[in-house]
């Protein structure tokens, strides 16, 4: 009857908690983008140094999550945006932090972590690539932008001898 983002971790709302860890990161800004019981989230992060992005849509699907985040951040972003997931508590700060280092060194359009069991999450996008992202509908993510990046060889892969950490679902 709670919302996931509000379940505990180790003492804390899972959001509070994952969000934790990404503020130790070299991460310029942070923006969450909240959707159903927006308000309720939202205070259980009010004292943390982020930017709440409201989702009227969220019921339309996760592209509508992300599309409200890219248009909050578009504006400021200088050079490229990582995505991550609220529900991924386990989330490495250092796997971050290196693939931002790897996005400074390289500028492919997109870097993504290489777990054992697969690519997975957070992902470094390249402001080029950003206007890919209109086409998102309904309950999908960047997966098919990250694929088609794939297959041009407009990806860098930062390997993380780990296996990808599991979001709450």
């Amino acid at each position: 009857g709670r919302p996931k983002q509000l379940l505990p971790v180790q003492g804390e709302p899972l959001l509070r908690f994952t969000l934790q860890r990404i503020l130790t990161t070299s991460l310029d800004v942070v923006y969450v983008v909240l959707g159903h019981r927006a308000d309720e989230i939202a205070a259980s992060i009010a004292d943390l140094p982020v930017h709440i992005v409201a989702n009227p849509n969220a019921e339309q699907g996760q592209s509508t999550s992300v599309l409200a985040g890219l248009r909050a951040v578009v504006p400021t972003a200088s050079n490229a945006v990582m995505i991550l997931l609220g529900d991924q508590p386990q989330v490495n700060p250092s796997v971050v932090n290196a693939l931002i280092a790897r996005w400074q060194e390289v500028h492919t359009g997109v870097v993504a972590p290489r777990y054992t069991d697969g690519i997975g999450n957070p992902i470094v996008f390249d402001r080029s690539v950003l206007p890919e992202f209109s086409a998102l509908r309904g309950d999908t993510g960047a997966r098919a932008i990250v694929r088609a990046h794939q297959e041009r060889g407009d990806i860098s892969l930062v390997a993380v001898d780990a296996p990808a950490p599991r979001d709450v679902d």
